[in-house]
């Protein structure tokens, strides 16, 4: 008899314990909100292949709560150092801070050989790999984002193309002769012309009209060659 009361004494004890077992630890609720966050950034920036590694700092005093804790973020802008505040449900406006240190990493466009300052890349000079972009703000993630473009500056093999290291190529220069094409209703007429102002594809230039002596704003479309910019774009 002594034995069957002994259980029954036992039993809510072990019963009332099971809910701290079940609920996740603070750690673990803090880094499962910041892998949420930086999905949701790799996702919006169209990163191929995002991999996260996430260290958790928590703060010296840990919140003591008999539930799941409030996880919102203060400050995610950078990976290597987001901020996000703990509470526990019910206990007022006080918060603790924890840190949360990642590194990530992903499927980017990276330099296949070296590339010279204001040297067009081709399909030759690229290539794909994972890598650390952790500091990396801007990196290309589309080959085709690269190819025809130029470098603003001396590439080596192995780096990681940023979109900010990259620019259009001047395809008319200041004083270039220049094809003024106009299409209206399946009709193309041309005209020559002289470019006011050096330009790269799709940018609007001065240009000087060579029969009339008028000047026009006309878009680059290729080398040599613009269309008055109320004009649809086409995709070429």
């Amino acid at each position: 008899m002594m034995l069957r009361t002994a259980r029954l004494l036992v039993l809510p004890v072990l019963l009332a314990a099971l809910p701290a077992f079940a609920t996740p630890s603070v750690l673990a609720q803090v880094e499962e909100a910041a892998r949420a966050q930086l999905e949701s950034q790799a996702a919006a920036s169209g990163l191929n292949d995002a991999r996260f590694e996430l260290t958790v700092v928590p703060p010296r005093v840990a919140p003591r709560c008999s539930g799941p804790v409030e996880v919102g973020a203060l400050d995610t802008r950078q990976a290597s150092r987001m901020r996000f505040a703990v509470r526990c449900p019910g206990a007022g406006a006080s918060r603790l801070e924890y840190i949360v240190r990642a590194r990530i990493s992903a499927a980017v466009v990276l330099t296949a050989a070296p590339v010279a300052a204001n040297e067009l890349i081709t399909d030759a000079h690229i290539t794909v790999g994972q890598r650390d972009i952790t500091s990396i703000a801007d990196p290309v993630v589309a080959p085709s984002d690269a190819v025809g473009q130029t470098s603003r500056r001396s590439l080596r093999a192995g780096d990681v193309l940023r979109s900010s290291s990259l620019t259009a190529p001047v395809l008319v220069k200041r004083g270039d002769a220049v094809v003024m094409i106009a299409r209206v209703e399946g009709i193309e007429v041309s005209t020559a012309g002289e470019a006011l102002d050096p330009g790269a594809k799709g940018a609007t230039i001065r240009v000087r009209n060579s029969a009339s002596g008028q000047t026009l704003r006309m878009r680059v479309t290729a080398p040599g060659t613009v269309e008055p910019t109320d004009m649809p774009r086409i995709n070429r």
